[in-house]
């Protein structure tokens, strides 16, 4: 076979996989007279594809389908690191709630989800259950003045979480007065649907308390910190009807 005939080729296998990606309905007749090829060679070119992995099936007979297996792309799904935390968080969550219909193989997909961290964040990752709280269902008053967190800070907000690393936020209080701060996060308490921050402030010496839904924003430092003992959180956090680790 030439340069240029084995290049036509490679070209024709990229464009059939790509139709066959497509979801489309499609057929041996279809798809021969799209690439301009007969149909013996089609069918060698599906057989190149499916050596290749791509799960190709087809129908029997002249008018046969021809298609890719309906779950051909879950075990090639790629999620960024952020995505992962989310995804991480989530199952946390749904533990916490003690809601298996949420995440039926909650444990499995965890397993396989933390191997794809490296070896210093899976040791963060053994205790994130411990530090994530779940309460009773916010009081109608504090949520005549919720507003849902910006998705971006709280993305980030978990991320410094997980790797314990410093926080850098502006908060605006009750009041509506702002401030900066620099801080530990140390849980989070969840009464559906506000999510509270329970850090240890530096400045302040003391354990503070943020609404998430009034962060404005937030970035994550440098510097790592020391898990701190319970006790210092537990009454801030049992007080607001929160489960106990």
């Amino acid at each position: 076979m030439t340069r240029k005939n084995t290049y036509n080729r490679l070209a024709r296998l990229d464009l059939l996989a790509s139709r066959l990606k497509a979801d489309e309905l499609l057929t041996i007749g279809i798809l021969a007279t799209e690439l301009g090829v007969s149909r013996r060679t089609l069918s060698r070119d599906l057989n190149i594809l499916r050596d290749r992995g791509l799960p190709i099936e087809t129908d029997a007979g002249r008018g046969g389908g021809v298609r890719l297996h309906r779950t051909w792309g879950v075990g090639r799904l790629t999620l960024n690191y952020q995505e992962s935390i989310e995804l991480l968080f989530s199952i946390a969550i749904a533990e916490k709630l003690q809601a298996p219909w949420m995440f039926g193989n909650a444990a499995s997909i965890r397993h396989k989800l933390v191997a794809s961290f490296s070896s210093n964040i899976r040791n963060s990752i053994k205790g994130l259950r411990q530090r994530i709280h779940v309460g009773k269902t916010t009081t109608v008053q504090i949520f005549s003045s919720f507003s849902f967190p910006q998705t971006q800070y709280m993305t980030v907000i978990f991320q410094a979480f997980l790797e314990m690393r410093t926080l850098k936020i502006t908060y605006t209080d009750v009041d509506g007065n702002y401030s900066q701060r620099y801080i530990e996060p140390h849980h989070l308490l969840l009464c559906n649907p506000v999510w509270y921050l329970y850090a240890w402030d530096d400045e302040k010496s003391a354990v503070r308390c943020f609404r998430c839904d009034r962060i404005q924003s937030a970035s994550v430092e440098e510097a790592p910190f020391p898990p701190r003992p319970y006790h210092f959180f537990a009454s801030a956090i049992t007080s607001m009807g929160a489960d106990t680790i």
